[in-house]
């Protein structure tokens, strides 16, 4: 799909009025010029709705703070996705609680000690306790983005070998290329299952109607 146009729809409400708008979008897949970043981190800011991180000054202050904790300058958001979709609760509508943003940044350069340690064994196993994981850097996000550190992801994604087109042939079957089944089925006696499903209704219904009679014409009264 790449270097093609796609037309996507977008349908949006207001949360106060629930009033909905729609627009559609024109949109061309370019590979970015370096390639897809081998080197990704995924964060949870607690404090933002996505659509506060949909503008562009937005995105450009996240990467500042990112690259404090990354220690490198490489770095471009790669998405942005609503805690909402990931299975997050709908905030309650008091003390102006958001919703929780997952914002990925990639680089091409290696993850920080900082990061790693963030995603260690012991710092899983502090926020098991409701504790901070470990850190070695200063939190370059505050006061801007809350970080849900606990919540960190770190992944490395290496390009896979292009795998080779569908190749399309005549529509013709060859000669001599009937149909193989994989395994032969061995033979089955249906006869008895047969007999048991159509006769056992029967019986039943006879019985019903035997029972029926009998109440009818035998326990009638005076009779």
């Amino acid at each position: 799909l790449q270097g093609c146009p796609m037309s996507l729809q977008v349908l949006a409400y207001n949360r106060r009025t629930y009033s909905t708008v729609s627009q559609r979008l024109v949109i061309t897949v370019i590979p970015a010029p370096g390639g897809e970043p081998p080197y990704q981190g995924e964060f949870l800011v607690g404090n933002r709705n996505v659509e506060e991180l949909l503008p562009e000054a937005a995105r450009e202050m996240f990467l500042q703070g990112s690259a404090g904790v990354w220690e490198r300058r490489d770095l471009q958001v790669i998405n942005v996705t609503s805690a909402l979709d990931r299975g997050g609760r709908v905030p309650l509508p008091i003390e102006g609680r958001k919703e929780g943003v997952y914002v990925k940044v990639g680089s091409h350069s290696p993850f920080s000690p900082c990061l790693e340690s963030a995603v260690s064994p012991q710092s899983r196993f502090r926020c098991s306790l409701g504790q901070q994981p470990l850190a070695s850097c200063y939190d370059t996000f505050a006061p801007h983005f809350s970080i849900r550190w606990c919540n960190l992801t770190l992944m490395q994604v290496w390009p896979s070998s292009m795998t080779p087109g569908l190749i399309w042939g005549s529509g013709v079957l060859e000669e001599d290329g009937d149909f193989q089944p994989p395994t032969e089925v061995p033979p089955q006696d249906l006869l008895l299952g047969f007999l048991v499903t159509l006769l056992v209704p029967l019986v039943v219904a006879a019985l019903l109607c035997l029972l029926l009679g009998h109440l009818m014409c035998c326990r009638r009264e005076g009779v």
